[in-house]
């Protein structure tokens, strides 16, 4: 429902764009300013089509705006980002092996740990 509505906002948004771009600049827009002539075919008459086409498809513009805005509040609501994400966090750590030398490598994916307390500390060579 809310992709349909999504994509009729954005045709109603390419063409009110249109609409507006072909409406004359000199102040004939949205039936304002003045414009001379009468007649049956004048600059006027089309003016004032274009304007009641462009003030449509604002209304719509904004009906479709306002039905998203009411559609994202209504699904933020009901969920929240956790649940989104999915899975909980692991609740213990994994067994470790005492028969496991120290001086093993641990896995790859290991953090990095301190050498054990009562390792020497080497001293600092001097460099050349």
């Amino acid at each position: 429902m809310e992709n349909v509505i999504l994509a009729i906002h954005l045709i109603l948004a390419l063409l009110l764009i249109g609409v507006v771009l072909l409406q004359r600049s000199e102040g004939g827009g949205l039936g304002m300013g003045g414009g001379g002539g009468g007649g049956a075919v004048s600059g006027r008459a089309a003016a004032t089509a274009l304007g009641k086409i462009t003030w449509v498809f604002a209304g719509l513009f904004i009906a479709t705006s306002i039905t998203l805005t009411i559609l994202a509040a209504a699904d933020s609501a009901s969920n929240s980002v956790i649940d989104q994400i999915g899975g909980t966090a692991p609740t213990e750590l994994p067994a470790v092996d005492p028969a496991t030398p120290l001086t093993a490598l641990p896995p790859a994916d290991a953090p990095a740990a301190p050498p054990p307390a009562d390792a020497p500390a080497e001293p600092p060579k001097a460099g050349n």
